[in-house]
């Protein structure tokens, strides 16, 4: 029993960064019908820019700013320089476009900072409480499901409340209409990428710090693992990322913790093949899918 309160904890505490970065695949697909593959790229060179910042200042805060910032100004670059200009005509060219930026950034992280492992700090103590002779949630696994829970909060009060985030919903559902009501639908692309990227970055700087470090390739299973989260709740549904990503961080903990930990990347893929096969459009999938 203790074992199962052990994992069910651990693999709460993963997937609620499984669950931010579902959610930035989701705020891409909703914004833009396009899954982006160079999320974790993008991510990881976010958190280098993390890496250069504290080692130059000392300081983890203004490391994890710079991270934040530098994910929103990728998010808006990679849209505003390239994806602006692919042709959608065919819906694997902007997937290729990605998978190129995948290849280019970790070439250009591999290039700068080399190809070994990078020491990641935490802000608080992964030591677990104890209680009862029982290791429970560690000061930094509430961290992470703070961080969490404030972004998840943030964008659903962005997008239900606030004109702003009214507007990014009617460029994704309606462009056209939203032109001809005045909407700057160019922008509030360009803002869905900068949000979704700012996102990533965040769930990067919280998970690489309980892998075994930073790394030009340390977010691709975890991308995978986000991915798989994402389908599973949904790729229309920012809740069922959310729901998506817990569910398969308590999948992977069980399986990991029961079976053994090769057996985790196998899980991922059958968690994702029995959901296209039984529900395609993921649990949370609105009755009607809109067209676009």
């Amino acid at each position: 029993m203790d074992r199962f309160v052990f994992l069910t904890l651990d693999g709460l505490s993963r997937g609620a960064v499984y669950a931010a970065f579902a959610l930035a695949l989701v705020l891409i697909w909703r914004a833009a019908r396009v899954v982006n593959f160079a999320q974790g790229a993008m991510a990881v060179a976010a958190a280098y820019v993390a890496y250069s910042v504290s080692a130059a200042t000392g300081s983890y805060w203004l490391g994890f700013l710079a991270a934040l910032a530098a994910g929103l100004l990728f998010g808006a670059v990679v849209d505003r320089v390239v994806m602006r200009y692919v042709d959608h005509a065919s819906p694997l060219n902007p997937v290729i476009v990605a998978l190129g930026l995948v290849l280019l950034i970790q070439a250009v992280l591999g290039m700068v900072y080399g190809s070994e492992f990078r020491p990641a700090g935490t802000p608080f103590s992964r030591e677990g409480f104890t209680v009862g002779g029982l290791a429970l949630l560690s000061p930094y696994d509430l961290f992470v499901f703070a961080a969490v829970a404030v972004v998840v909060s943030a964008l659903a009060w962005i997008f239900a409340r606030t004109a702003v985030g009214l507007r990014m919903r009617a460029a994704a559902f309606a462009p056209e209409v939203s032109r001809l009501l005045g909407v700057n639908v160019g922008g509030m692309l360009t803002l869905g990428w900068a949000l979704a990227s700012g996102v990533g970055a965040l769930a990067a700087m919280l998970v690489i710090p309980t892998e075994l470090g930073l790394h030009p390739h340390a977010m691709d299973l975890v991308f995978v693992s986000a991915f798989t989260a994402a389908v599973v709740g949904g790729l229309d549904s920012p809740p069922g990322a959310v729901v998506g990503g817990l569910v398969v961080g308590l999948v992977l903990s069980y399986v990991s913790g029961y079976a053994g930990s090769d057996l985790t990347p196998l899980a991922v893929l059958v968690l994702l093949l029995a959901v296209l096969l039984v529900r395609p459009g993921g649990l949370f999938a609105p009755v009607a899918a809109r067209r676009v």
